[in-house]
């Protein structure tokens, strides 16, 4: 009987431990996660910084940012982010053709949540004016 209430405890030990070193992972905490531009001019580039700070135990590192499209570029913080730094995401969107647009960029990491998606939106207007109809 002992042995059986000794293996119980120490299988509840582990079972602890182990869940309270998951809890010491990496966090994102983004200031924005969605950003939206707005009308912008056709032809000229967008740039927003997503900054965020790791609120986990462990470093942060980032090991893959994602644009899903072409029209976006993206540069991220390449260091490890340690508890408290900030780190930044920096998106440009290529404003190329007239339309309203939603973009999303993967951000791949070792933080408890390893997929981010961060989203920038608004619409590309055309440089020149519409043409009037004349009487």
């Amino acid at each position: 009987m002992k042995k059986l209430i000794i293996l119980c405890a120490v299988i509840v030990g582990f079972t602890i431990n182990a869940s309270a070193q998951t809890d010491n992972k990496a966090k994102f905490q983004f200031t924005e996660e969605k950003h939206d531009f707005g009308k912008i001019p056709q032809g000229k580039p967008v740039t927003v910084n997503f900054e965020f700070v790791n609120i986990g135990e462990e470093p942060l590192i980032l090991t893959d940012v994602r644009p899903t499209c072409g029209c976006t570029i993206a540069d991220y913080t390449k260091t490890p982010v340690l508890k408290g730094a900030k780190g930044i995401i920096k998106i440009t969107y290529n404003a190329a053709v007239a339309a309203p647009f939603n973009k999303t960029i993967v951000v791949t990491s070792n933080a408890n949540i390893p997929t981010k998606n961060l989203v920038i939106t608004g619409e590309v207007v055309s440089a020149t004016p519409a043409a009037t109809a004349s009487n």
